[in-house]
């Protein structure tokens, strides 16, 4: 039996147009889902104090702490799908506190002798939910970030997009925008 999707919901709003597609491809994918809703978690200040002890953690490879939940959690995802709007030229920042946890040497990823990073993940594919109401949305600020982190760090070499951009745009209808990204999902899964 398959593991669960570990569902990475980083949508602040309540009638988030982003939650709405990452809905439609959770649906599409008709599998069990775990939600881990970033909104309803308390990060801790990623501080010097909060560093010493981590550090202290990793180099006695105390990996069950409860301090690497998260890590061990998306390590073991077969599936990840991560819902993250487009806003103020990124993403929510819970997504960036999120990733502050996860990214533990001896969990996510390891270095060579050489310092090169390779991925201790065990999922083979992560699919990243956007939308945005203009229609220019760089990589690099979002998509671009996460997918450099899944291939680079976390050994997640399938990384797809999944976006419905311009929804607020003068004369644009959101709902006809938001049902064509929708009805492409069997194609995004299956390709």
């Amino acid at each position: 039996m398959e593991k669960p999707i570990l569902f990475v919901n980083a949508c602040v709003r309540s009638e988030s147009r982003t939650l709405r597609l990452a809905e439609k491809l959770l649906l599409a994918m008709n599998r069990p889902f775990e939600e881990l809703r970033l909104g309803g978690i308390a990060f801790p200040a990623v501080d010097e104090g909060f560093l010493r002890m981590r550090d202290r953690l990793v180099s006695g490879r105390e990996f069950q702490s409860p301090v690497f939940d998260l890590a061990r959690q998306f390590s073991m995802a077969e599936t990840i799908v991560i819902a993250a709007p487009y806003w103020d030229l990124s993403f929510p920042a819970a997504l960036k506190q999120y990733f502050e946890q996860i990214n533990v040497v001896g969990i996510t990823f390891r270095y060579t002798d050489t310092g090169i990073p390779v991925g201790l993940c065990r999922a083979n594919r992560l699919y990243y939910v956007t939308t945005a109401g203009g229609c220019i949305v760089p990589d690099a600020f979002g998509f671009g970030y996460v997918k450099a982190l899944a291939q680079d760090f976390y050994g997640i070499r399938d990384v797809r997009k999944v976006q419905a951009v311009g929804l607020d745009l003068d004369g644009a209808d959101a709902e006809v925008i938001l049902k064509a990204a929708g009805a492409d999902l069997k194609d995004v899964i299956q390709s």
